[in-house]
């Protein structure tokens, strides 16, 4: 009897080691290279990238932006329009109606409460939200009438509400988080910000162990579908330009995110599919213009154009972006809200060097730079430290010589820093910047040239960098926020358009839209701008 349940067992132990392994084989898992880690998984606390698509796999937004920039229904039966009822006339209200068998992943219903214990959450003095904006000067009220409609309430009407809303902080759950904020007064330091157990996604947190990986796998009671994979594993590497190349090479990693056109060109020749994805960014030129802190030549709208004709801006696209991209035309490039048939200035040296001849700078003094009343044409062009703007510095250094403009370049790991932090663009140390910008994509709203968002000792957190403030630009934008009619925001931003274009304040550089690469085993994976993995529950993987 012993011998017989001996030779059971051991059949029992070889049977495991062959079906273990079939088993395994058989799962279904999309791995994601990961050059950042997510900073916290709540919502209300980051604005970062690389946390926020994590966020939209756990926590659903009322709607999703696809691939097509266009808004999907999740939580809500129908996006809010004037037709539906989901608008008021006025534009002032917006309905949105919950679908009915809403809930979260612990079971338990999602309802309006939670959107409203959401709002509540915003707007709390005891939480330190990476922004209040636009809820605290814009929204008068939301509330629940009943368990399926949340109504808001703004002070007037508000055109970008699409991406401005619960869809950059969706619903959190109040049966969890309402206790944690009565008790303690913050959110602050919730377990749940690393956990959003429970959530709303078609994935739950599996695990997440720091500085190596975060594993997602399926939300049994997920009412938005169940997901075709069986796990999404986000793989942390180091952010050097070589590690994310390597694991995609190698099959490590079946998804790549924010390639270079190098990385993309390298990728697609070993046999990775490259996606383009427009996300609203531009890589531009930010030209100050402030009177306290400019260069004094850059006052001068005529240099300001001198200076962007003298640049080869082709060359750029051609040479460092291997012709993966075009110059860019707009800060709204890529959108219906570019004016009607964008160009950008033409590259014409020759050209260049009259403006500046014809607006004083000259070289009087022969030193083979232009100057004016004893000042030095020699512009300040910052960056970040990324290679490719070092690279861009530099032949812009070699163009300007040519034309008698000095150039002192400079990369800064603050760059982005706030005026209150001491950053170099915020507060003005600099005559040309240069980064990739974005609106609020892929509504086209920005603060970027508003007067009331120049960056001082009272307002250290302003947006406008280049200290540009025009009476008639501010009053178009002011406009554009209150007017609900498509066509009608269209052609105001059209309008915008080409004012930012005739002052050149603001130039494109590259249209730089998003470069992914994925696995050719991945199935129907489409990226967004807005909401990158908008549809991660229908990824799949081939046999």
């Amino acid at each position: 009897m012993k011998r017989r349940l001996l030779l059971v067992l051991t059949l029992m132990l070889a049977l495991s080691l062959v079906v273990a392994p079939t088993l395994a084989q058989d799962r279904k898992v999309v791995t994601v290279s990961y050059t950042q880690e997510p900073l916290t998984l709540n919502p209300l606390y980051v604005t970062q990238w690389f946390a926020t698509n994590v966020i939209d796999m756990l926590l659903t937004p009322p709607w999703f932006i696809d691939d097509q920039q266009q808004a999907v229904p999740v939580q809500v039966t129908e996006i809010p329009s004037v037709e539906n009822g989901g608008i008021s006339e006025d534009g002032t209200v917006i309905t949105l109606k919950l679908r009915d068998d809403l809930k979260w992943s612990d079971g338990e219903p999602l309802t309006s409460a939670d959107y409203v214990f959401t709002y509540e959450m915003i707007m709390a003095d005891g939480n330190t939200v990476s922004s209040r904006d636009p809820w605290e000067t814009k929204v008068a009220s939301v509330t629940a009438p009943d368990a399926t409609t949340v109504v808001i309430t703004f002070n007037e009407s508000f055109a970008p509400w699409l991406t401005a809303l619960f869809t950059a902080s969706p619903a959190m759950p109040e049966h969890t988080l309402r206790p944690i904020f009565d008790a303690e007064g913050t959110l602050d330091a919730a377990e749940w910000n690393k956990t959003v157990n429970p959530g709303s996604g078609s994935f739950i947190l599996n695990e997440w162990e720091t500085g190596s990986f975060l594993s997602l796998v399926p939300n049994e009671n997920s009412f938005a579908g169940t997901p075709k994979l069986n796990e999404v594993f986000f793989r942390i590497l180091a952010d050097d330009g070589t590690s994310q190349n390597a694991a995609l090479t190698t099959g490590d990693a079946d998804i790549g995110v924010f390639l270079t056109a190098g990385d993309a060109v390298e990728l697609e020749g070993a046999g990775l599919v490259i996606s383009q994805v427009a996300s609203g960014y531009n890589e531009g030129w930010y030209l100050n213009v402030n009177p306290d802190t400019a260069h004094p030549a850059m006052l001068d709208v005529n240099v300001r154009k001198a200076l962007v004709m003298a640049f080869n801006r082709q060359q750029i696209v051609d040479d460092l972006l291997f012709g993966k991209t075009r110059v860019a035309t707009s800060y709204w490039d890529g959108s219906q809200y570019v004016r009607p048939d964008a160009k950008p200035y033409d590259y014409n040296p020759e050209e260049a060097a009259a403006m500046l001849d014809a607006a004083g700078w000259v070289d009087s003094n022969g030193d083979g730079t232009r100057d004016k009343d004893g000042t030095e044409l020699v512009l300040r062009f910052i960056a970040s430290q990324r290679q490719i703007r070092k690279d861009v510095q530099a032949v812009v250094q070699q163009a300007f010589a040519e034309i008698g403009v000095g150039v002192e370049t400079s990369n800064y790991d603050n760059f982005f820093d706030t005026y209150g932090e001491g950053g170099p663009m915020s507060t003005g140390q600099y005559d040309i910047g240069e980064y990739s910008g974005s609106s609020q994509f892929p509504d086209p709203n920005t603060a970027d040239f508003l007067c009331s968002e120049i960056p001082s000792d009272e307002n250290p957190e302003g947006a406008n960098w280049i200290g540009y403030c025009n009476e008639e630009l501010d009053a178009l934008f002011q406009e554009q926020l209150k007017t609900t009619d498509p066509a009608a925001r269209v052609a105001l931003f059209q309008q915008i358009d080409q004012i930012i274009f005739d002052e050149a304040v603001w130039v494109g550089v590259w249209y730089d839209a998003d470069l992914w690469a994925t696995n050719a085993r991945v199935i129907d994976a489409k990226y967004s701008g807005a909401d990158p993995f908008w549809n991660a529950v229908n990824w799949d993987v081939s046999s």
